[in-house]
Order: C-alpha cells, then sequence, then structure tokens
C-alpha cells in the first residue's frame, strides 16, 4: 500500500480567497453553491447552456453554452482553478477534453458511475452494500424472463436520465409488459425488485482532498408524486442501521477516490422484526435532502463541497436543532407568506420566474421543538 502523504502536503494545494471555482450547472444548486463560495471569499464562474437559469443571480462570471461546445468549455477551464458540477448529468467527453486542465471535483469516474443505473448498481455490490434484485433489460424479451426470476412487483427504470421518478414504471402482476417496455421506447433498463420499505431515508456525506469523510446525520425522507417533500432530522432509526450507513458510505466515497460531497439514498425495510438497510441510489453531488444543514448545522452541505474541492479541511458536521425541511414544489410557492410569519422558519427561494407543476421553487426549514 503506497504510504498517505504527510497532511502538511495537502496544504499546500488549498485554493486561497480570491481564487474562481467553475460549477457546471446553472440551477438552485448551482447558485446555492456559489452563495457559498461566495462567503468563503471565492468567485464563481457559472457554465450553462440557459440563458435563464437561477444561478447567474449569484455569481461573477457567466458562460451561457452547450456543455458540448469544446471552445467555450476550454475558455471556462482555463478562467478558473477548480471545476465542479451540481447535476449528474454531465457529458461525460466535453469533461474528458478538459480533465488535464483543471482539477474536476468530485472526479469523472463518480459521474461515470451514478450516470448509468446498471453501473452504478455493480459498483455498489462491489462497495458490499446490501441492494434489491435487479436484472439488466435490452428487449421485451429480457423483460419477460427477468420478471420470472426477480417476481412482482417489481420497477422498470432506464439506465440513464431518470430522476424524480421519470424513466421509471412499477410493475404488478398481470401487468402488460409489452406495453410497460413501449412506454419506455425501448431504451437501456434495468428491473429491480420492489423492496417493502417502511422509511427512505438519505445520508450526505463528504471527502476532502486528503481522504478525510466526514457525514452529516442520516435523514427521513417522504415523497409526493415521487419528489421529494420533507427531509425531518433526528430519523429516529436505531443506532445499528445508523451506524451501517456510515460505513457503506465510507466505502463509496473512498472507492470513488471522491472529493466534495455526495447523496446516498437508502430504504430501511423490516424483515424477521430486524431492520435491513438497502441503498437505492448515489448522487454525485449536493442533495435536496442535505438542505436542511443550511439551518441546522454550523456547516452545511453546500459550504463542505466548496471546502472539499477547494482542498480546504471539511467542517464539522454537527446538527444543532431538530428540523424539518419542507420542499415548496410548483403552486406551493402560494403558501410562503404563512412560513415567513413563523418565526421558527427560515424559506429559502430560488428565484425561479414560473410555478410549473412539478418545479422545485424553493424550500422551507422548520426548526422542531
Amino acid at each position: 500500500m503506497p504510504a498517505k502523504p504527510m497532511p502538511w502536503l495537502w496544504r499546500l494545494s488549498m485554493l486561497k480567497p480570491g481564487s474562481t471555482i467553475g460549477i457546471l450547472g446553472g440551477g438552485q444548486l448551482g447558485a446555492m453553491l456559489a452563495s457559498a463560495a461566495c462567503e468563503m471569499g471565492f468567485k464563481t464562474h457559472i457554465y450553462a447552456p440557459d440563458n435563464n437559469s437561477p444561478a447567474f443571480q449569484r455569481t461573477n462570471l457567466i458562460t451561457v453554452a452547450p456543455y458540448e461546445d469544446l471552445d467555450a468549455l476550454s475558455r471556462f477551464a482555463a478562467s478558473v482553478d477548480v471545476v465542479s458540477y451540481e447535476f449528474e448529468n454531465v457529458p461525460i467527453a466535453p469533461l474528458q477534453h478538459i480533465q488535464h486542465t483543471v482539477p474536476i471535483r468530485p472526479g469523472i469516474k463518480a459521474l461515470e458511475t451514478a450516470q448509468d443505473r446498471l453501473v452504478e448498481k455493480d459498483f455498489l455490490k462491489s462497495c458490499g452494500a446490501r441492494l434489491a434484485s435487479y436484472a439488466e433489460v435490452n428487449s421485451l424479451e429480457d423483460l419477460q424472463v427477468a420478471t420470472q426470476e426477480i417476481g412482482y412487483p417489481c420497477v422498470l427504470k432506464t439506465r440513464r436520465f431518470g430522476y424524480d421518478g421519470k424513466g421509471q414504471i412499477v410493475l404488478r402482476e398481470g401487468d402488460d409488459l409489452s406495453q410497460a417496455w413501449s412506454g419506455l421506447k425501448g431504451a437501456p433498463c434495468v428491473l429491480e425488485a420492489f423492496v417493502d420499505f417502511f422509511a427512505e431515508t438519505s445520508l450526505i456525506a463528504a471527502r476532502a482532498v486528503d481522504g478525510t469523510i466526514a457525514a452529516f446525520e442520516m435523514a427521513l425522507n417522504t415523497h409526493k408524486n415521487h419528489i421529494l417533500h420533507t427531509t425531518q432530522l433526528p430519523c429516529g432509526l436505531p443506532e445499528d442501521v445508523l451506524s451501517e450507513a456510515d460505513k457503506i458510505s465510507q466505502e463509496i466515497l473512498t472507492r470513488l477516490d471522491y472529493i466534495g460531497v455526495m447523496g446516498i439514498e437508502f430504504f430501511v425495510a423490516k424483515e424477521n422484526d430486524t431492520h435491513v438497510l438497502y441503498v437505492n441510489e448515489i448522487a454525485p453531488r449536493v442533495h435536496n435532502s442535505g438542505h436542511w444543514t443550511q439551518d441546522g448545522c454550523l456547516v452545511d452541505q453546500f459550504e463542505q463541497h466548496i471546502r472539499a474541492i477547494a482542498g480546504w479541511p471539511l467542517g464539522a458536521p454537527v446538527r444543532h436543532s431538530n428540523i424539518e425541511m419542507i420542499n415548496l414544489i410548483g403552486d406551493d410557492i402560494d403558501q410562503v407568506s404563512g412560513y415567513l410569519d413563523d418565526p421558527r422558519c427560515k424559506v429559502h427561494l430560488y428565484g425561479k420566474a414560473e410555478a410549473r407543476l412539478g418545479r422545485k421553487m424553493g424550500h422551507v426549514n422548520h426548526l422542531l421543538a
């Protein structure tokens, strides 16, 4: 095993205040990363294809161009000291074009893993994580065989570009498999056994340049129409479950040589009166279920991510309050005045001009007694 570099050597790679952090993606996560970077003395340069990107309201520099525009991406890379991203569907090939020009944190390996559900599951299995049974599906015939092996109910998911319930269909006995297959337009898929869970949880963890790992507490999540609705702390789960989740997260981050914040989603089931933890998926970025940290911790997930990618020491991920995060989706934005009148609530809005069905407009952190 190679010797671990001495801690003082890592200090030489710490970005100084005034350095510029490049962020690929202009959504609300990019905006909150830019705000955190600003508070730490950094400049930011946001690269996104949409002129109306919310993150443009909070940054020093902007580039509006497709992610595949290699000339624009090269100019962007030359203007910054490190590159990060706020969503996991950034095209890989353009990043390979700039990876020798500027550090990309988290690295491309994490993106390659998270962008393909089958690759992700195989990787998680190699980490020793418990997963629902799954099978690769590339044709209707594959689907027919896989359902016989896995059984019902099960979930058919596209291998790529699925989020917030998109690109997936729950299958039950008697359903028309040909219709389900057509519904996903013949895209390469994964079939998963349905986990009879009683809780959905997530853990936000960070890994620094020197390999140090720090994790926030596991949170309890509820979803509405497949979109995260609330996140609550404490989660109320037993210590052995929390310890197992922490151990799995450390293995995942270390295996990926990860730098930055990651969201890891879990299902908790009860089998033979025992709590059983299943890993659902990973997100190589700051995560919606980590927004509670903004008002529940001294160092939140956004500052933690900036610390990590800038080569700074990680902050202590210690919760100081019981808290519930409530997502404002679509017309939920109309309820803001009620939250503003509540002294226990902190409102965070994303600067999006139009409320649409399923669109994340903001969130509220509600301090609990």
